[in-house]
């Protein structure tokens, strides 16, 4: 697995796979977070317009500028499509949030050639480390 903290102070667009539209769900509150500390959230959600302010697109795929890391809020045996599209938009990382694992999704990231964390929060490890983006 790949150094959490370092991945973190490295990227600093951040494709959230699953990202929701209801602010009581984490997978709203914590790239809400991301985006406060100034990451570049793009919400990756399948029926939504907008999420946070930013364009939501339908899949990784559809993303039409440079990702580097895909932030991923599924099920674990829903990852790896999510993790052979961060290896086909050439993502630098994939990261399964807390509680979210997958063998097969941490095979093909490797494979890929990508930085790779799973069974952790981004926005926690973020906050506890203290990293923001400053404006670019």
């Amino acid at each position: 697995m790949t150094d959490p903290r370092a991945l973190l102070e490295r990227v600093r667009v951040i494709a959230v796979v699953g990202c929701s539209t209801d602010p009581r769900k984490a997978a709203h509150r914590i790239p809400a977070q991301l985006q406060e500390a100034g990451f570049r959230i793009i919400p990756v959600h399948p029926g939504a317009e907008e999420i946070l302010g930013e364009r939501a697109y339908r899949s990784l795929r559809d993303i039409p500028e440079p990702v580097d890391l895909v932030d991923v809020f599924r099920p674990g045996p829903e990852t790896p499509p999510f993790a052979r599209d961060a290896v086909a938009i050439g993502a630098s990382a994939l990261w399964l949030q807390l509680g979210i694992t997958s063998a097969e999704s941490r095979a093909i990231a490797r494979e890929g050639g990508l930085d790779y964390v799973e069974d952790r929060c981004t926005g926690a490890d973020a906050r506890w480390w203290g990293i923001t983006k400053a404006a670019a």
